[in-house]
């Protein structure tokens, strides 16, 4: 099977007539889908990812991308994407790799549940004229509380209060790690998740000391490998997350490629220079909710019983019950992570076959602790395929304390989602770090659009709220009243426990 056999995903064309060859398109791919023959610049179609660089770099407008130009037959089974992977495998006898989200044509859940409004009789309330509340509190809650009357009379709090991450918003930035994006792409992130008051995950790369000045809005990540991980990182984390497993991969650890193992995360991460970044599938010290357990109590103790201490699983079909043991496991919230979420390098077949969506799963975990009594006793983060302001709402109304984005926010930062993030060659500065690249991204630039999307989304939800007649965030989390099923079966209403439209 020769390369030339295999029909064109993308053709690339430019106008010959607007082409000044000034040559930005041939300096900015990385691909190689452009070069210069003599004084005139050619293209070698089959190289390019879409990835859009050439067309925003292009002061000409002259270049244009078509998908698809020359395709296989039609086939209801066999379709492209089946048959390539077979010629690719055929040829490399290799798992295929594959970045970003689920690519399978499912139907999000999201898109087939719509948020009630108020009329008349229970009017709808302005977020422009009349305070609205979505500070959240992500930590234990106490069932109750106790106080007593000091000698002066005032007012004092017996009951010892757990600590609890503050946002300004319900929406945090999940964990991305500097090896799997750059070091400015996480800067720009952690500037970001600063301005807008909330947090961002560092992933399972350990803390580069260029992030230390925000290391009070970062989660660092404990993850099976360990990497990175010593007393004074997780320190310098305002919370700590005990990484399970992630919804673009459920059942198998991080992989991080070698050539994107740089010095500088070679030594952040504590790993040889070059070498593959393998995380376990599993901890090897963590085979029970009792050996949970003991992690997290450890963790805690490493930090003084100072920091939450979060536990992430992928959504998986006994995530409720799961998740009820890390109730009670002496973690602080439990992160799940649907079948959507993204990746830097997972196997296509897991990416796009394994897991469950967030919306039944934080729905499934919510009613769970619910029924067992037990759900103030641990706050419930969900990602895995939000993509806007709605999906946030939506999300909270199933039960969740807040959510976690992150290709939003890459997107936001100029990312194509061309999904070919693990081969570290990522046009935009942010998956890479070859050094020209990376310094195509401009972490002050890119931190005000991450800060904006953030305070964009965060004012839909305000206005989503008032139009659902809620003034709190806390009155959101769980309310399912809020929402109805369209064109959903009877079997998803109910493990959604929504109703459906008209109802």
């Amino acid at each position: 099977m020769t390369n030339g056999s295999v029909p064109l995903r993308y053709r690339i064309s430019i106008d010959r007539d607007r082409c000044m060859e000034c040559g930005r398109c041939v300096e900015n791919c990385p691909y190689g889908t452009f070069r210069w023959e003599g004084d005139r610049i050619v293209v070698d179609s089959r190289n390019c990812t879409a990835c859009h660089r050439c067309i925003a770099m292009c002061p000409r407008d002259a270049i244009t991308l078509t998908e698809h130009p020359c395709d296989y037959r039609t086939h209801p089974v066999w379709t492209r994407d089946a048959r390539e992977s077979i010629y690719n495998q055929a040829k490399t006898g290799k798992i295929i790799l594959a970045g970003m989200g689920n690519a399978s044509p499912l139907p999000p859940i999201f898109d087939r549940l719509l948020l009630d409004a108020c009329q008349v009789t229970n009017p709808s309330i302005d977020p422009l004229r009349e305070p609205m509340e979505l500070r959240t509190y992500i930590g234990k809650k106490p069932s109750r509380l106790s106080f007593k009357r000091g000698e002066g009379g005032e007012v004092e709090l017996q009951t010892e209060l757990s600590p609890n991450l503050k946002l300004d918003t319900p929406i945090m930035i999940g964990h991305m790690s500097y090896g799997a994006i750059s070091l400015n792409a996480q800067l720009a992130l952690a500037k970001g998740a600063h301005e807008a008051g909330t947090f961002l995950g560092t992933g399972e790369g350990g803390m580069h000391p260029a992030i230390f000045p925000y290391q009070d809005n970062m989660i660092v990540q404990v993850a099976s490998g360990r990497f990175g991980v010593d007393v004074d990182y997780l320190n310098r984390g305002a919370a700590i997350e005990i990484k399970i497993g992630q919804g673009a991969k459920p059942g198998i650890g991080g992989h991080l490629p070698g050539e994107k193992v740089c010095a500088d995360v070679s030594c952040t991460r504590m790993i040889p220079l070059g070498s593959d970044a393998i995380s376990p599938a599993p901890h090897h010290d963590i085979y029970s909710i009792e050996d949970l357990a003991q992690l997290v109590r450890s963790l805690k103790e490493a930090t003084e019983w100072k920091k939450p201490v979060f536990v992430k699983i992928a959504a998986v079909h006994n995530v409720a019950a799961i998740a009820a043991g890390i109730a009670r496991s002496s973690a602080d919230a439990v992160v799940v992570d649907g079948f959507r979420g993204g990746t830097g390098a997972a196997p296509k077949v897991f990416r796009d076959h394994v897991g469950i969506p967030i919306e039944a799963a934080v729905s499934a975990v919510d009613q769970k602790l619910r029924a067992q009594g037990v759900r103030n006793e641990i706050s419930v983060i969900a990602s895995g395929g939000i993509t806007n302001a709605a999906d946030v709402t939506k999300t909270i109304a199933l039960g969740a304390d807040a959510v976690y984005i992150g290709t939003a926010a890459l997107v936001a930062m100029g990312c194509r989602v061309c999904g070919n993030c693990y081969r570290g060659l990522c046009p935009w500065g942010i998956a890479t770090q070859r050094p020209d690249l990376v310094a195509r991204l401009n972490p002050e630039v890119q931190a005000e659009h991450v800060a904006n999307l953030i305070h964009a989304w965060t004012m839909e939800v305000s206005e989503l709220m008032g139009a659902a007649g809620i003034n709190a965030i806390e009155s959101l989390r769980g309310n399912r009243d809020r929402l109805r099923g369209y064109m959903l079966d009877e079997g998803m209403l109910k493990v959604l426990d929504v109703k459906p439209v008209g109802a």
